[in-house]
């Protein structure tokens, strides 16, 4: 079992995925080796403090022989109609700077982009930055770890 497979299918999924698939008469060459699935959204759960349940969509991706078909636009909105289901008040994603066409789509649907407007930056820890992090965590989370002097 892949990593993929047990993070995505095990009892306490880390993630989860909406498929889309072609009818058999709409096979190209490459799906009819093997392949039905033609997009994937892949989301998980998340909170943000101040607002509530929210769900990040980790990757939106049809394959480039079926774009133009609406795949996208349909799984997105399947992943927000999960969140709203859940409860969710936001859904949440990230873009590569140059896919304009994608920030022009998720704008035209009243996405915002917080980059703009809340000054967000995306940071990622991974790698030595990762574990260099984490051996500075302290034992405990009590605090002061000193005593301070009283004058």
């Amino acid at each position: 079992m892949t990593e993929l497979e047990h993070d995505g299918f095990c009892q306490n999924p880390l993630f989860e995925c909406l498929v889309a698939e072609v009818p058999e008469e709409h096979k190209s060459n490459e799906v009819k080796k093997g392949f039905m699935i033609v997009g994937i959204g892949v989301y998980f759960h998340t909170y943000r403090t101040w607002k509530g349940r929210s769900l990040y969509l980790e990757n939106l991706y049809v394959m480039p022989e079926f774009r133009g078909n609406g795949i996208g636009k349909a799984l997105l909105s399947k992943v927000a109609e999960v969140g709203k289901k859940n409860q969710c008040v936001q859904l949440q994603l990230s873009v590569v700077n140059w896919n304009t066409p994608a920030q022009d789509f998720y704008a035209a649907k009243g996405a915002q982009d917080l980059t703009v407007s809340e000054g967000v930056h995306l940071i990622c820890f991974e790698g030595q930055s990762l574990d260099n992090f984490v051996n500075e965590a302290p034992k405990d989370l009590t605090f002061p770890k000193k005593k301070k002097k009283i004058p």
